[in-house]
């Protein structure tokens, strides 16, 4: 996902709001093992609890949470992506989808258990204000899980920093441990099944030259493939649980 160092409520994402369709195999490919679901089963489990997924896009994720949680709402900001995240999850129990912002959530103080945000708005200094409306919504003992791209780690951070030469990973993993975060890092696995899909999906991430260089790659690291191709790919894990008493946030 690309990003900008400019903090505003709404900052369009040139992927999914434009694209949906890639995203939606983007989001298929991620992720193959599961790895990331399992730390954050391990971490904090949301079984029988309340969970709140902020920037849930066209929610991918929703139905996934709501296979054991009590409730499910997603708050996304893009009105089609509302739209179609609520067809998404129509027949699905105990889930509903909200139009609203990282740093004005519509929902009331203390209502939910976790709160979930993957590659979404928390992307290091500037997001201040959705910490704290995270924070007001958790309930005590709840957590605040971030799922980023650890862009410090290639082929793909490399290619990020390609695309975004101002941004340092080392100052993002300092804003987030001096707001009290514990930062996991967790190796995946993108599995794609044709090179149409490593075409149609990184070319919705980067820019024209910086996509063409990365599908380069990836072919050149599947080259002895018969089939699928693999793209190994680094993520974060933040978390940081709700705490008794004030917190000072940084903006």
């Amino acid at each position: 996902m690309k990003r900008s160092a400019r903090r505003v409520d709404v900052l369009p994402s040139p992927n999914i709001w434009y694209h949906p369709d890639a995203y939606e195999l983007e989001n298929r490919v991620q992720d193959a093992d599961q790895a990331i679901w399992r730390v954050l089963r391990r971490e904090c489990d949301w079984a029988g609890k309340d969970v709140l997924d902020i920037g849930c896009g066209d929610g991918f994720h929703l139905a996934r949470f709501a296979e054991t949680a009590r409730s499910v709402v997603g708050v996304e900001p893009h009105g089609p992506l509302v739209e179609r995240a609520a067809r998404r999850v129509a027949a699905v129990s105990g889930v509903t989808v909200r139009r609203g912002t990282a740093a004005r959530l519509p929902l009331s103080p203390a209502s939910v258990d976790l709160v979930h945000a993957r590659t979404a708005y928390f992307f290091g200094p500037g997001c201040g204000p959705g910490l704290r409306a995270a924070e007001r919504a958790l309930r005590r003992g709840g957590t605040l899980a971030i799922v980023d791209l650890d862009v410090g780690r290639g082929p793909y951070g490399d290619w990020m920093r390609a695309d975004l030469p101002g941004y340092d990973p080392a100052a993002v993993d300092r804003f987030f441990a001096e707001a009290g975060f514990r930062c996991l890092r967790v190796d995946t696995r993108w599995r794609f099944p044709d090179r149409k899909a490593v075409e149609t999906v990184l070319r919705i991430e980067f820019s024209a030259p910086v996509a063409e260089r990365a599908i380069a790659q990836v072919l050149r690291m599947n080259q002895k493939a018969c089939g699928e191709l693999v793209l190994p790919v680094g993520y974060r894990v933040l978390l940081r649980p709700k705490r008794a008493g004030p917190r000072r946030l940084r903006s």
